[in-house]
């Protein structure tokens, strides 16, 4: 005999809704796992104060010494006698050093020839491709005109070989360059007026270094006067 069962208590008709239901359930489980914070408790922090008791300095006891009393000031005399001044003093007139309107104030007449004048000597500024003779560097002296300005030149770049120096700083920073420099050869002879162009401070101050150690010269000549000679020259500074 087979066993009828009743369609509406048979589970299997229900299946996919257990399903979906289980499937929410543990969905909803999940994420409240993964959303769940824990928060790491703090330890009490304990604090404990080291008192130490301050050290007590005993103060001796003094005791104020006897001193004897100081003498007493010499008495008064009983006499006393009244000298007469009869020192004669002399008075000082004071007079008033004050003008009035009638006071008549006479012109005093100063002569030219009592008039010292200095005359103060114009300095000359000469360009160096014009100026008759130009300056002489120490070891150019035995030279004519023509030999004195080429060997001016090629002693000038000679000195700056000598004394260049690549700023470490400049060097590090990978700073390169060509500095422009202006000077002038006073009418004594000495370098004055140092200025620079470039493209860092640093290189501007090494090139200006290098031409203030220039030795004294004979100063340039202009129709029988010392005068000033301006002159520029390129230094490049490039890190091979």
């Amino acid at each position: 005999m087979q066993v009828k069962k009743n369609p509406k208590v048979d589970l299997d008709n229900y299946r996919g809704l257990f399903f979906v239901t289980g499937l929410a359930i543990v969905l909803f489980i999940t994420w409240r796992a993964l959303e769940y914070k824990t928060f790491p408790k703090d330890d009490p922090i304990v604090q404990q104060i080291m008192v130490v008791d301050e050290e007590r300095e005993d103060i001796p006891v003094t005791k104020s010494l006897p001193t004897a009393p100081p003498p007493p000031p010499p008495a008064a005399p009983e006499v006393i006698e009244i000298v007469e001044d009869t020192k004669e003093i002399e008075e000082t007139l004071i007079t008033s050093t004050e003008t009035s309107q009638e006071a008549v104030i006479e012109d005093v007449i100063i002569s030219v020839d009592d008039v010292d004048v200095g005359e103060e000597e114009e300095e000359i500024i000469v360009p160096f491709a014009v100026i008759e003779n130009v300056p002489v560097f120490p070891g150019c002296e035995d030279l004519s005109k023509e030999e004195r300005k080429a060997c001016f030149q090629n002693m000038i770049q000679e000195h700056v070989r000598k004394n260049f120096t690549y700023p470490e700083i400049a060097r590090e920073m990978n700073i390169q360059g060509k500095v422009f420099v202006q000077f002038y050869i006073d009418s004594k002879g000495k370098v004055t007026g140092i200025r620079s162009r470039g493209p860092d401070r640093l290189l501007e101050a090494e090139a200006e270094r290098i031409i203030a150690s220039l030795p004294q010269m004979i100063p340039g000549n202009q129709r029988g006067r010392a005068v000033k000679v301006p002159y520029s020259i390129p230094i490049s500074f490039k890190i091979m």
